[in-house]
């Protein structure tokens, strides 16, 4: 054999014996979950394998209930159950003493049931501030969550939550505007959206009962000057009339009881001493 041959052969030799060696070495592991976003004590299953030929050891670690339901060589199949809060999976395996794992996060999700809207005062002058506040209480993914302002059709105001929010609290909303003559034909009402489709989830969008506001013209405060005047002269002709009449009726009384005594005590004197 030529030297050329032989070496080709060496080196073909090596080839086959460093990527038959290779591949323990460089193998994967992979997850595939059933739905990343669940509801509370609801069920899932989570599936485990390796491209590693035999791996030495391998499984699911959860603090969560499991049931191995499946397994072969390369994978393993899991049932997980009575999720209560969001977690973190880790399948792992081992091969040719060299361990890789691979995590996956599960959240749950509680959709917004009740939308509460309330605007503050209900009654308000034209120019004056009020306040709408949208509150959806039991609500999780937080960060998931959109809340918008609406008067009819027009978004006033939107508001999003971070994940540094904890779940299940009271998600709120408030927005202060000047109050327009328009506004009083408008209902105001509160959309809460909570969008779980980047989860492998749906969308639940939920409103609120529509409220209105009254409002009204305010009165200047010139015409009001106006009326208060007008209103304390008439009072004070009004108590003036009143206290005239009183007056000139016990004027009357008296000159009239005064010339009826007179004639009383004329009648009363004898005959003699009259002239």
């Amino acid at each position: 054999m030529s030297s050329f041959g032989f070496g080709t052969l060496t080196v073909a030799l090596f080839a086959l014996v460093c990527c038959s060696g290779s591949d323990e070495k460089t193998f994967e592991v992979h997850m595939r979950l059933e739905k990343l976003i669940v509801k509370p004590k609801e069920s899932f299953e989570v599936n485990c394998s390796t491209t590693c030929n035999q791996p030495e050891v391998g499984g699911l670690e959860t603090s969560l209930n499991k049931i191995l339901l499946l397994e072969q060589t390369q994978w393993k199949h899991y049932l997980i159950s009575n999720i209560s809060h969001d977690t973190v999976l880790w399948c792992h395996f081992t091969c040719s003493g060299k361990q890789k794992s691979m995590s996956s996060n599960v959240s749950v999700y509680q959709p917004p049931r009740q939308v509460f809207l309330t605007l503050q005062p209900t009654w308000v002058a034209v120019g004056k501030s009020f306040t709408i506040e949208c509150r959806v209480p039991a609500v999780e993914p937080l960060d998931s969550l959109t809340l918008s302002l609406l008067r009819g059709s027009e978004t006033l105001h939107s508001q999003t939550f971070g994940k540094a929010a904890p779940a299940l609290q009271e998600a709120t909303a408030t927005f202060s505007s000047m109050a327009h003559r328009e506004d009083g034909h408008h209902n105001f009402s509160c959309l809460a959206v909570l969008d779980l489709m980047s989860r492998g989830g749906e969308v639940f969008c939920t409103h609120s009962a529509p409220k209105m506001l009254e409002i009204y013209e305010p009165v200047p405060d010139s015409q009001m000057v106006i009326i208060v005047t007008v209103v304390s002269v008439l009072l004070f002709l009004f108590v003036t009339s009143v206290l005239l009449c009183f007056i000139f009726s016990q004027h009357w009384r008296q000159r009239r009881m005064g010339t009826y005594g007179v004639r009383a005590a004329w009648r009363r004197l004898p005959q003699a001493f009259r002239p």
